[in-house]
């Protein structure tokens, strides 16, 4: 059957590129900046913050037409990248990070900083996973939006780069239930352990995603594939085994011409909204199955509590034979529409490269595909890129962010849709 809404929404896209050019808004090109992070203030849409590598934070007051720049410099755990941002309905702000602290060691913890006044700052912050010299790297959270209590997930290494065979990495799952303050004993979720070479054989990329009725859902990387693993008691207890999602052909350690490392980590998301497809879960990433010359975006559902899944869905809906990569996915749970941000070479026969946002709002069986940026870039592959994109969603308001060289110069975007736009999705 013809969804007749997606057609309208696919009217109104068509008309609104057309009609006037994205408008591109920099947040910030010092220091180099990569691997953003965005949120939108649940309390106010018009709120929002964004975070960098390796120790940079933007805030907006204005739905993101003009950033403001500020840095970590409160905590004496340090800061090591990996920024997420998360809000909770509260107003308190959440800056996650690697630890950099003083002396020898080195990412051994996950750090949380809280600022309670929209990032004018922040406390010392709470280190989460501390287990000796053992590195703690990759993390994500999340906070379920109806009781504010939060979720980490993150990969350990024994050592970090180690070529012994009896050095493993695992995913580690935390929460804490008081905005912050204190952090649950850590819990390892995989029953498969990886290597400690951060490539195809590492276990990596988790990324939780809380459900309905206080599910919590993760997938991630590794050398069996995707796998998921889920907890239906707030994270005390989960499955004994690995629930396998999709391989992934060519590994989620793939390269991309002209980019200095790539990957195809898993994002989860479920939906909590009041829509139709309430309570699916999605996994969204990127892979070569096609073919070393044509990565492309891919999701995977499930409608029965994440124990089978659909066959991968191609969401980039270009011809073979090009790449796109970096994908973020959100959900806007508003309504239950899913939102993809990736980087697109489809134009181009060369390593020009635009930003696409696609959409879905019918579950994911159908996509619309639109570009964002307002020109095509050229990555430099001897420029660290970092690994990630992303993209929040609040109520129809719509607001991805990504990284973009020029003249050998990083720089931090959005793109900003007038509200008349907006809210016909």
């Amino acid at each position: 059957m013809i969804n007749r809404n997606f057609l309208f929404l696919a009217f109104i896209f068509s008309w609104f590129y057309g009609a006037a050019q994205h408008q591109n808004i920099l947040l910030g090109n010092f220091r180099d900046p990569n691997e953003p992070s965005i949120y939108i203030d649940p309390k106010n849409p018009s709120r929002m913050m964004a975070g960098v590598n390796i120790d940079t934070y933007y805030v907006s007051d204005d739905g993101g037409y003009t950033w403001s720049e500020g840095r970590l410099f409160s905590s004496t755990l340090g800061v090591w990248g990996d920024p997420c941002i998360v809000i909770d309905t509260l107003g308190n702000y959440y800056f996650f990070h690697l630890s950099n602290p003083p002396g020898p060691a080195w990412i051994d913890q996950i750090v949380c900083q809280k600022s309670t006044d929209y990032g004018a700052t922040w406390n010392n912050g709470k280190g989460i996973g501390l287990d000796g010299s053992k590195a703690q790297d990759k993390e994500w959270a999340a906070v379920n939006p109806f009781t504010n209590e939060i979720c980490l997930t993150w990969t350990q290494f024994d050592e970090y780069g180690s070529l012994n065979p009896n050095d493993s990495s695992i995913i580690r799952f935390s929460k804490s239930i008081d905005q912050g303050e204190t952090w649950s004993n850590p819990v390892r979720l995989n029953q498969v352990a990886g290597d400690c070479l951060d490539g195809d054989n590492t276990v990596e990329g988790a990324v939780p995603a809380y459900g309905p009725d206080g599910e919590i859902y993760v997938a991630w990387a590794g050398p069996g594939g995707i796998m998921f693993d889920r907890s239906t008691d707030g994270g005390i207890t989960w499955l004994d085994r690995d629930i396998f999602v999709s391989d992934q052909p060519g590994g989620w350690n793939y390269s991309i011409p002209g980019i200095y490392r790539a990957n195809g980590l898993p994002v989860t998301c479920c939906d909590v909204s009041n829509g139709p497809d309430r309570g699916a879960i999605y996994i969204n990433w990127s892979d070569q199955r096609s073919g070393f010359n044509d990565t492309d975006i891919w999701l995977a559902k499930s409608t029965d509590g994440g124990f089978t899944w659909s066959a991968p869905i191609r969401v980039n809906d270009d011809e073979p034979g090009k790449h796109q990569f970096f994908t973020w996915m959100t959900i806007d749970q508003s309504n239950g529409n899913l939102w993809f941000v990736f980087y697109d070479r489809r134009n181009y026969q060369d390593e020009n490269t635009d930003v696409y946002l696609a959409v879905s709002e019918d579950g994911g069986e159908s996509f619309l595909n639109f570009r964002v940026s307002e020109s095509p870039f050229i990555p430099n592959q001897n420029i660290f890129f970092g690994d990630y994109t992303n993209i929040a969603v609040q109520k129809g308001v719509i607001r991805p962010v990504w990284t973009r060289l020029h003249d050998n110069q990083l720089s931090i975007l959005n793109v900003v849709y007038p509200a008349s736009i907006i809210h016909q999705c």
